[in-house]
């Protein structure tokens, strides 16, 4: 019985160890005012980056080269463009974007766009190449 107990004890100190977090993206709102968009890090370690990220009217097109993102939408409506394919996306749509597709929102009027944005590896937003259409 004891043997259990010392098990129990290690794993919970080791999950405290690992900084794991735990937060209701509901509720979690920008601590400041904000023209379009607004990113609030998470958290990060060397093989994801997680982010929540509010957008007022759009997001211009661009790609991760060496990144892989996943976006789950919390709350509001837009059209997100994903390479040759645009379409409809609202609270609840899971949005999968392999390295190298190029994407952009356009946030629907009179709504705040609130995404879960997941990138592996680490992101540290470097890796943001903005398409030009000149």
């Amino acid at each position: 019985m004891s043997r259990i107990f010392f098990i129990a004890i290690a794993l919970s100190i080791s999950s405290a160890a690992l900084g794991q977090t735990h937060e209701n993206l509901v509720d979690l709102q920008p601590k400041d005012d904000y023209k379009n968009i607004r990113v609030h890090k998470l958290d990060s370690d060397s093989l994801a980056s997680t982010f929540l990220i509010w957008v007022k009217k759009s997001v211009k097109e661009h790609f991760h080269a060496e990144h892989t993102e996943v976006v789950q939408v919390l709350e509001g409506e837009g059209v997100m463009t994903l390479g040759d394919e645009s379409f409809k996306i609202r609270s609840g749509d899971y949005i999968f974007i392999p390295k190298g597709t190029p994407h952009s929102v356009e946030v629907k009027h009179g709504s705040i766009l609130k995404a879960l944005s997941i990138q592996t590896p680490l992101f540290d937003g470097s890796d943001r190449i903005f398409v030009s259409k000149e």
